[in-house]
């Protein structure tokens, strides 16, 4: 049974701050089971980055993990990624070996009070379902956080097929294998991924003059002017910076879709 929202609260989550995401307790309740299914793998291959100094990697995905705990309201483990994040960054292997631990720690007190809070635990780290096959008008969303990915497949579960890639060799993939249905009428693109990151995404487009045919908005954590417009240096719809909120998901695929509209 789901305990009251007091209890996260009187153990350091700031609830309030993830409801301007999430919305209401509902959705929140829904989306937390996401966290205890993502972090451990994110912890999982955080350690296999640091093992081999892959801190380029690193860097991408202890980003993720610092929006996955901002988005939930564990702030102090968000501020230990955001610290991470700068570091590798800055190719300092010395202070991610020196600070792993405790990282993971943080991270395992967080899935502990999530796990708490629902009443349950989950100790097997679930793989997403293979998504190939588009059915009438589809959404591909793409972004490495499984929590952004369902976040918005819940928003619009009821009106459009939503895809999601983990990366854009897999946003490739999919594009690929329904290169002739046009069922794919929008893409949401993060930039960055690792393996292959969103840039490398919008080449393929630009290289292949998919933009009319799929139209594209970025929806990204890198919120400097020099990405930013970067981006916009492509044909793109529009850009949203995270954190958002359903409203703001919503107001973007609008817009994106309406692009799809007047160039069919």
């Amino acid at each position: 049974m789901i305990k009251d929202k007091s209890f996260l609260v009187s153990n350091g989550v700031n609830v309030d701050k993830s409801l301007e995401l999430f919305g209401d307790m509902e959705t929140y309740n829904a989306s937390i089971q996401d966290f205890l299914v993502d972090v451990p793998e994110k912890l999982k291959k955080l350690k296999q980055y640091k093992e081999v100094s892959d801190m380029a990697n690193y860097a991408i995905l202890v980003h993720s993990l610092k929006s996955d705990a901002r988005y939930f309201g564990f702030e102090t483990l968000g501020e230990m990624a955001y610290q991470h994040e700068m570091e590798s960054k800055a190719n300092n292997m010395y202070y991610v070996m020196q600070n792993f631990d405790s990282l993971v720690a943080e991270a395992n007190k967080a899935l502990k009070i999530t796990e708490s809070y629902l009443g349950k635990e989950i100790s097997v780290v679930q793989e997403p379902e293979t998504q190939t096959v588009v059915k009438d008008k589809t959404i591909l969303v793409v972004d490495d956080s499984n929590i952004v990915c369902n976040f918005i497949k819940k928003i619009f579960d009821d009106t459009y097929e939503v895809l999601v890639a983990g990366d854009g060799q897999e946003a490739l993939s999919i594009i690929k294998q329904n290169m002739n249905n046009n069922k794919i009428v929008g893409m949401l693109l993060d930039l960055n991924m690792p393996n292959v990151d969103g840039f490398m995404v919008l080449d393929y487009f630009r290289d292949n003059g998919l933009f009319m045919k799929i139209p594209v908005s970025i929806i990204t954590g890198e919120g400097s002017k020099e990405i930013i417009e970067r981006a916009f240096q492509y044909p793109i719809v529009d850009v949203l910076n995270k954190p958002f909120n359903e409203r703001d998901v919503k107001r973007i695929v609008e817009t994106t879709l309406v692009f799809h509209e007047t160039n069919v």
